[in-house]
């Protein structure tokens, strides 16, 4: 085997040392190979682990080029509906280097009702445009217990029995996962099934299949793609919340991770989502704690992606002035200790520009003034919430870039 095909992604997504690529040099140099080389009579010294990372950017560059030129991916979220829009699609193409497939690999696009063929019209797509962009591919969700669309109903998903309700979930997660084998470098293969207490029961898979689907559901990709890196997915580790208190969510997730771990179920990655609330944000993190629980992730040889950072705006003035300088705040405090951690590998806001965050469409704030969670105004104007996250990516330690990119992204 020579040492570029000993290279795969899973092996850079893992942070392992990088194969030696010495012995391709033959064939890169154009020396003819018919020529017999003795045997070493020594192993070969071990090749430098393999970088890839912009120069040095500079107070203008694009966010991912910032965040690469420290050794960290950073994106955003986006849908086919949304790049349809010129101006947000000129953004994107700009400021992400890893695309997070917000809608089209929901089952309302893949399979939006119950005798329907698989369609994955929408996801070639989102796919094609982020290749052409030399973006990496991050496919969510595998296995969610919402994004079913009007197509299905409760005694739809609830009422299927075990073997149809396995058939329906691993068949669609082997054809999606080995369609896109190669292209899509992580999958949110599990997203939120845990709770403040445990492993939530009230799933409709859950219910239909059992327990054994969340393991299931990791081997099931993992066979698909043994490449693409799969992560566990879920929010609420930073603040208090009504559903639960942010260190029982914490531990929860740590003794889920151990018993996935110890029963030698692929998973390779935390997901934290980071809905964060800017309200008080500073006073009500603790950041100690959050620093132990990400440092204890990495502990468990995982790394760390946070994967849909966004800040809300409840509770505080309607003028966007305060409102933006709260964000900023928010989105400051939480990544200067966050990327503390070495394990995180990869940032990725959910969504670029205000005019496309899923907290207008799903929680509109009751004085009706619009939601100003992103980086960039509805307008694509920089906020200061932009000029916080350049800030911090531009402030991490130097590190070696995870993720396999596109050459271009190297250059």
């Amino acid at each position: 085997m020579h040492g570029n095909e000993a290279l795969t992604r899973r092996s850079l997504l893992l942070g392992a040392a990088a194969a030696a690529l010495a012995g391709c040099a033959d064939s890169r140099s154009g020396a003819s190979s018919s020529v017999i080389s003795p045997a070493p009579t020594a192993a070969p010294p071990p090749a430098e682990p393999v970088d890839c990372r912009p120069p040095a950017a500079g107070p203008g560059a694009p966010l991912w080029r910032t965040a690469l030129s420290r050794g960290l991916v950073y994106g955003s979220s986006a849908a086919t509906w949304q790049i349809s829009d010129a101006e947000y699609r000129q953004l994107f193409e700009r400021e992400a280097a890893i695309l997070f497939t917000e809608d089209d690999l929901l089952w309302y696009r893949l399979r939006p009702s119950p005798g329907a063929d698989l369609d994955f019209s929408f996801a070639d797509q989102i796919v094609r445009f982020a290749e052409r962009n030399e973006m990496l591919v991050f496919g969510a969700h595998l296995t969610w217990d919402e994004g079913y669309g009007e197509g299905w109903t409760e005694p739809d998903l609830y009422g299927m029995d075990a073997r149809t309700a396995s058939n329906l979930l691993f068949g669609t997660i082997t054809e999606t996962v080995r369609r896109y084998r190669g292209r899509v470098v992580a999958w949110s293969a599990v997203n939120e099934v845990v709770d403040g207490v445990g492993i939530r029961t009230d799933l409709a898979w859950h219910q239909t299949i059992g327990e054994s689907y969340i393991a299931d559901t990791f081997h099931t990709a993992n066979e698909a793609d043994p490449d693409a890196m799969l992560l566990y997915n879920d929010f609420g580790y930073e603040l208090d919340e009504d559903f639960a208190l942010a260190a029982d969510k914490r531990q929860v997730t740590l003794d889920f991770l151990d018993g996935l771990l110890a029963a030698n179920v692929p998973v390779h990655a935390l997901g934290v989502q980071a809905h964060l609330h800017a309200a008080q944000f500073a006073e009500r993190f603790d950041a100690d704690a959050y620093r132990r629980f990400l440092s204890d992730v990495a502990d468990r040889g995982l790394k760390i992606l946070v994967t849909e950072l966004d800040v809300l705006d409840d509770d505080l003035p309607a003028a966007a002035g305060p409102r933006d300088r709260a964000v900023a705040a928010a989105y400051q405090r939480y990544l200067e200790v966050t990327l503390d951690e070495p394990a995180v590998i990869s940032v990725m806001t959910f969504g670029l520009s205000d005019r496309y965050t899923w907290l207008q469409e799903d929680t509109p704030r009751d004085d009706g003034a619009p939601r100003r969670p992103l980086p960039y105004d509805e307008d694509m104007r920089p906020k200061p919430a932009a000029r916080a996250l350049r800030t911090a990516l531009a402030a991490i330690p130097e590190r070696p870039v995870p993720l396999e990119m596109p050459p271009g992204r190297c250059a």
